[in-house]
C-alpha cells in the first residue's frame, strides 16, 4: 500500500513544483531571449526526496554493549528497518577509541519507509517538541539536502518513556535530487515541513 505522504506528493506536490519550475524557466528564457515560448521542465527535473538518513554518534556508550544494543533497537523501532552499527576505521588517543570499536548507528531509507518516516516526522514528532517554533530554513547544505539535530528522541510515539535509559540525540538528512537550495526549500515546505517564517 503507497503511503499517504508519497500519494500527496504524487497528486499535489509534484503539479505545484511544475508549476514553479515552468515559471523560473519561462523567466530565464526571457532573460536569455533565445526562446519566444515558455520551455516545459522535462519531468525528471522536478524535485523529489531520494533517501533519508538517520544517524547517531554513540560516544561514551560504545565501551558498553547494552547501550549500543538498545540504541540499535531504538533507531530500529523509528525507521521501520534495521539500524547498522558502524566502527571506527582506526585508533584516536586524543578520543580514547580503538580501531573496530563502535562509533555510530545509522539507517538510510528509502520508497515507502522514507515516505512513512518523514510522514511520522512531520505530523507526529515534531509538533511534540516543547516550545517547538519551526525548523530553519537555512540548514540546507547548497544542493537541496536539508539536515535536522534532535536532542532526544522521546518526541517520538513509538518511544516507550519507561524503557528509555538515556535521552540521546539523533541527526536526520534529507537527500533529494533538488538543483539549488530554492528548490529544496520549496519541495519540503509543500510537503509540510514546518519551517520559520513560513
Amino acid at each position: 500500500m503507497a503511503q499517504r505522504l508519497k500519494l500527496f506528493y504524487l497528486e499535489k506536490v509534484f503539479p505545484e513544483l511544475q508549476i514553479k519550475l515552468a515559471k523560473n524557466l519561462s523567466k530565464k528564457s526571457l532573460i536569455e531571449e533565445s526562446m519566444a515560448t515558455p520551455s516545459k521542465p522535462n519531468p525528471l527535473q522536478i524535485p523529489k526526496l531520494e533517501k533519508i538518513v538517520i544517524n547517531r554518534g554513540i560516544g561514551e556508550a560504545s565501551q558498553n554493549t547494552k547501550l549500543v544494543e538498545s540504541s540499535v533497537d531504538e533507531i530500529t523501532l523509528l525507521s521501520s528497518q534495521k539500524a547498522v552499527v558502524t566502527k571506527s576505521k582506526k585508533a584516536i588517543a586524543g578520543f580514547k577509541i580503538r580501531e573496530g570499536v563502535p562509533v555510530g548507528i545509522v539507517v538510510t531509507l528509502r520508497g515507502e519507509r522514507m515516505y512513512g518516516f518523514l510522514d511520522r516526522l512531520i505530523h507526529l514528532a515534531l509538533p511534540r517538541i516543547r516550545d517547538f517554533q519551526g525548523l530553519n530554513p537555512k540548514s540546507f547544505d547548497g544542493r537541496g539536502n536539508y539536515s535536522l539535530g534532535l536532542k532526544e528522541q522521546l518526541m517520538f510515539p513509538e518511544i516507550i518513556y519507561e524503557k528509555v535509559s538515556q535521552a540521546r540525540g539523533l541527526d536526520i538528512s534529507i537527500v533529494t535530487t533538488a538543483k539549488n537550495d530554492e528548490e529544496g526549500l520549496a519541495l519540503l515546505s509543500l510537503l509540510g515541513m514546518p519551517f520559520t517564517g513560513k
